[in-house]
């Protein structure tokens, strides 16, 4: 569907631009995408005039996304995420409400959800407090799947009178920032990033919490949580296999077609780190931040990252241009590589990185020596919607940083 735009000048777009009245309430407005199943997903955009056209951001408590590639067109709108394959279709019905469709581009398929957002409404509706409950605090939490199967995970939240911040945390990553309220005896959080469309709705009884799950149009996840200050998770392992010697080799082109190979003398004698992602991945996107921040601030101590991304599709074209928004988004100074293999290949680790165990998550990211002996790998990414838990994560790369140099 979005293919048809690439096909309008510049010239086309800019009179776009130019002709389209600016005809939205700025402020703070109210987002919702609707599941089928009536139990919809709240989010916080806000609006601000910039000319005759509109500047939207998508709000997760103190993050503030700003979208791009606005097309606008008498009443209809055509908003991008900044990241991923993601972007609403709307049309203007008022100044302060809109209409129409979020698309998330998939392996498969594109996802296709009702979306309508109004202005100067809060994400969740203020309701009597009631005989307030206290959920500040950690949460062991277990989620059933469809399958029946269980997943366990840790919610960690602050409190200030009924509005709620934190984020849930699983073995492999976490669920960004997440907002909500407290009414009587129910909790409710929600976030939306461009991928993570994500709904909690709970009741809290003698002290215990036990809900639904609702993630963009998937079916609903019953879970239940109780408070316990001590409780940990696993990490998935990945591993170097049994009687490999930990030296990995592969070569795989850049955003640009250069082929790019461990053995360059570019990464002779440094620290590498391998950062293992996909486009397609909000946890990818903050380690993304995070890692070109480092690399700018520490390339000069001889260490060097590389990463390696495992898309939705083999289709070529497709995967560069969303790595090159990952790129220019994050001023990535260091080599991207298209390993070619789709995240959904269950022989992306033999096509890949055969030395290794099964890659079970993404990100993860693998620290190799001088001499380019994997060290140690890491599966649990935790960004910064996780407050502590991310400043704990930096800590222990610089730590292993640190100790690789020496």
């Amino acid at each position: 569907m979005m293919r048809k735009y690439g096909f309008l000048s510049i010239l086309t777009l800019f009179s776009l631009f130019c002709n389209a009245q600016f005809n939205l309430q700025p402020g703070k407005w109210k987002g919702t995408l609707q599941r089928e199943d009536g139990h919809h997903i709240p989010f916080e955009l806000a609006i601000e005039k910039q000319g005759k056209k509109p500047v939207f951001y998508i709000v997760n408590d103190t993050e503030r996304m700003k979208t791009e590639d606005i097309v606008m067109s008498k009443d209809s709108i055509l908003i991008k995420m900044p990241v991923f394959e993601s972007y609403f279709r709307v049309k203007i019905i008022t100044k302060d409400s809109l209409n129409g469709v979020w698309i998330k581009g998939g392996s498969a398929k594109d996802l296709v959800m009702p979306f309508y957002a109004v202005s100067g409404v809060s994400r969740f509706p203020k309701k009597a407090p009631g005989n307030l409950q206290q959920v500040a605090g950690k949460w062991k939490m277990e989620f059933t799947r469809v399958d029946q199967t269980k997943r366990p995970a840790i919610g960690e939240f602050s409190q200030q009178g009924q509005q709620i911040r934190g984020s849930v945390l699983t073995p492999a990553g976490d669920y960004r920032y997440l907002v909500g309220t407290l009414a009587a005896d129910s909790m409710f959080l929600s976030t939306f990033d461009g991928v993570h469309a994500l709904f909690f709705a709970a009741k809290i009884t003698n002290g215990a919490l036990r809900g639904n799950y609702y993630s963009s149009a998937s079916k609903p996840e019953p879970w239940v949580a109780v408070k316990d200050a001590n409780v940990t998770l696993d990490p998935p392992v990945t591993a170097v296999k049994e009687g490999s010697d930990g030296l990995l080799d592969f070569s795989f082109k850049d955003l640009d077609g250069n082929a790019v190979s461990l053995k360059d003398k570019r990464f002779k004698d440094k620290v590498v780190v391998l950062q293992l992602m996909g486009s397609w991945c909000p946890n990818c996107m903050d380690e993304m931040a995070f890692l070109s921040d480092y690399y700018r601030k520490n390339k000069n101590r001889g260490i060097e990252i590389i990463a390696l991304a495992y898309e939705l599709s083999t289709d070529k074209a497709r995967s560069r241009k969303s790595l090159k928004k990952f790129q220019q988004q994050f001023k990535v100074e260091y080599p991207m590589l298209n390993t070619g293999v789709t995240v959904g290949d269950p022989q992306r680790t033999e096509k890949t990185l055969p030395q290794l165990t099964q890659i079970k998550v993404f990100p993860t990211t693998i620290f190799l020596d001088k001499k380019g002996k994997v060290n140690k790998i890491n599966t649990s990414f935790y960004g910064p919607g996780t407050g502590k838990y991310h400043t704990e994560y930096k800590l222990e790369f610089e730590k292993t940083i640190t100790k690789l140099l020496e």
